[in-house]
């Protein structure tokens, strides 16, 4: 009897590490689902020395090859990512595609989880380093942080991000800061609701339209 006690209870003892080292693992990377279904495309299509869009929903929900024909972009959006995760799996999501340029967008779920704007800025410039040092001739693209219905109230971080990265992306000529705030507006100086789903957030085609036409000179522009 002791001994089965004892089996049992080492058993339990057993499950519940199991089961700990499970969720250890999955606060470790909670994007390890996503970083492995990345990489399961990439076996199958490195795509290298392309355009790499990388960020949160407004990336992973934009039909690239629709908006730009043509050009050989590469989609690596994750939705609800912050700026650091971008900064913390670059090199699966960037480095090893060597692109000439890459796009970024983040920093909307980021202020609406409390983070302050320079918190915002310094990890934007943490990806920048880590780009630069690996892939230094890669053109780097920001998209600014845009004014949203759903997120109207923190449009006043939203703004001050914005000044931050735009402000940092001057003192750089191979990283540019794309502004969408302006033209996502309307007469009123409110967020142009043709230009959002219905959630008041994600974008409606008439939006990517719009962020196609703004981010097209930088991804098709001229490159040393």
């Amino acid at each position: 009897m002791r001994t089965r006690t004892t089996c049992t209870a080492g058993m339990a003892i057993a499950v519940l590490l199991v089961g700990a080292l499970q969720a250890r693992a999955q606060q470790a990377d909670p994007w390890a689902k996503e970083m492995a279904a990345f990489e399961n495309q990439d076996r199958a299509d490195p795509a290298i020395g392309g355009v790499v869009f990388v960020g949160s929903s407004s990336i992973r929900l934009w039909d690239l090859h629709a908006s730009f024909p043509g050009l050989a972009a590469l989609n690596r959006g994750f939705g609800g990512s912050q700026m650091i995760d971008s900064v913390d799996h670059v090199d699966r999501l960037v480095l090893r595609h060597k692109p000439h340029t890459v796009v970024v967008y983040a920093g909307d779920n980021d202020l609406a989880a409390g983070k302050t704007p320079r918190q915002v800025a310094d990890d934007f410039k943490a990806f920048v380093a880590r780009v630069r040092a690996a892939l230094p001739a890669t053109r780097i693209a920001y998209i600014g942080v845009k004014p949203s219905i759903q997120r109207w109230a923190l449009i006043a971080r939203v703004r001050e991000t914005n000044a931050l990265i735009r402000e940092y992306c001057a003192g750089d000529d191979r990283v540019g800061f794309i502004d969408v705030d302006g033209p996502m507006l309307g007469w009123d100086e409110q967020p142009r609701k043709d230009l959002f789903v219905a959630d008041g957030l994600h974008l409606s085609p008439k939006g990517y339209a719009l962020w196609t036409a703004l981010v097209q000179p930088f991804v098709e522009g001229p490159r040393e």
